[in-house]
């Protein structure tokens, strides 16, 4: 475990750099809860950089020699800590070298640059421009920063819990995303020492659960690949110093799917006008999909980032939308003969809904020749308005494809 006298430490000196977030009580999320769990949003979203990965980078990097200084820094990263870095680094006047896979938001690559550091974008995965951030600090006898297997790194992540027990002494749990495992083990190192009666949580992407299958085999295991779209916790191999202390000292780590992702953005703008990246917002899924045992408890849910490409955000809405039942598309086969298209339209208005898209299709070889496909994209309320515009489509006669 690390020591709270270094967690405080890291406090101090974070004074000077990062954002004292706020914790906000959500009603409406709390209403959502089965089991009356009320539901806090510690908003590292509103970091400084974004991310709470300034707080683990800064305090880092603030504890290096003048030598060390001097011959700068390389760190590897999906975004957020690469901005971190390079923040403290500038600061500091470090020069900063970050290795970021190729397939890092624009957005995240773009902030990097704009905040001081050569970016270098390595093809591949998180763990492909680890090694290449390996290669050139053996070539340039500089200092590696690593995202999470550092206990100073751990240390300054650590201070997000040190507020969460001042800002809610009651807390029951918290809930805290988990990639390589530097902010669980940070939160967890705080919490448990300070008060070891408070639940701590991991959630990781079911695609990308190297921590879960990690504490399955007793050991850290590297992953053949990962796919999620919460690329700041998409790692195929955790940290060993941070496996040991998850281990040790967090009490379950679960995972959420793509669409419980996506779900759960989509919640958090709707409900609490608040921005999340894929990786901040999965505890705020495993919350909503009742993947951990909070019935009854005040419950922290760290909300890690919010450094979400537009474009990514965008695909987000819509799945989100989708899983929801917010919006849905139907094939119909249909005659074509003038006032089928009315026929339709009107049932879905009739029901409620809102005819936003509509294709026809007539040269489909599996239909007759005097037959169409008729295609319309609706926006609905749920799964129950859907299902009655369905019913009340057959009852008029129409063949629902799919």
């Amino acid at each position: 475990m690390v020591k709270l006298d270094k967690i405080y430490q890291a406090a101090f000196v974070l004074k000077e750099a990062a954002r004292r977030t706020d914790l906000i009580y959500s009603e409406k999320l709390s209403g959502n809860m089965s089991g009356g769990a009320e539901i806090y949003l510690k908003t590292e979203n509103l970091q400084v950089t974004g991310s709470f990965k300034l707080r683990g980078a800064y305090y880092k990097i603030s504890q290096l020699t003048d030598e060390q200084k001097k011959a700068g820094i390389i760190a590897c990263s999906a975004g957020n800590h690469a901005q971190g870095v390079a923040l403290a680094a500038t600061k500091m006047g470090i020069k900063s070298i970050v290795c970021m896979p190729d397939g890092a938001p624009i957005s995240k690559v773009e902030a990097t640059k704009a905040l001081g550091a050569e970016v270098r974008l390595v093809p591949g995965a998180y763990d492909d421009a680890y090694n290449e951030a390996l290669r050139l600090q053996e070539e340039t006898g500089a200092t590696l920063i690593h995202p999470f297997d550092d206990d100073e790194v751990i240390a300054g992540q650590g201070t997000i819990g040190l507020e969460i027990l001042d800002q809610l002494p009651e807390v029951d749990a918290i809930i805290v995303p988990v990639g390589g495992g530097g902010l669980v083990s940070g939160v967890a190192c705080a919490v448990k020492q300070l008060n070891p009666n408070v639940k701590v949580y991991g959630v990781q992407a079911e695609k990308a659960a190297s921590m879960v299958e990690s504490r399955a085999e007793g050991k850290p295991v590297t992953l053949s690949s990962v796919a999620t779209f919460a690329d700041g916790i998409a790692v195929k191999h955790p940290g060993d110093r941070t496996f040991e202390i998850i281990n040790n000292y967090v009490d379950d780590v679960v995972t959420v799917s793509e669409d419980e992702i996506a779900t759960a953005i989509l919640t958090l703008i709707e409900k609490q006008k608040l921005i999340a990246e894929g990786a901040g917002a999965v505890s705020v899924a495993a919350a909503l999909f009742n993947k951990l045992p909070i019935e009854g408890k005040k419950v922290v849910c760290i909300v890690s980032g919010g450094n979400i490409d537009v474009n990514i955000l965008s695909r987000v809405i819509t799945r989100g939308l989708v899983t929801t039942g917010r919006t849905t598309t139907l094939q119909i086969a249909l005659e074509d003969k003038p006032g089928q298209l009315v026929g339709v339209s009107s049932i879905v208005s009739n029901c409620g809904g809102n005819v936003i898209s509509v294709h026809h299709e007539r040269s489909d070889a599996n239909m007759a020749i005097s037959s169409c496909f008729l295609k319309i994209g609706m926006e609905t309320r749920d799964f129950e308005q859907i299902k009655q515009i369905r019913d009340a489509l057959t009852a008029a006669g129409f063949k629902i494809v799919s």
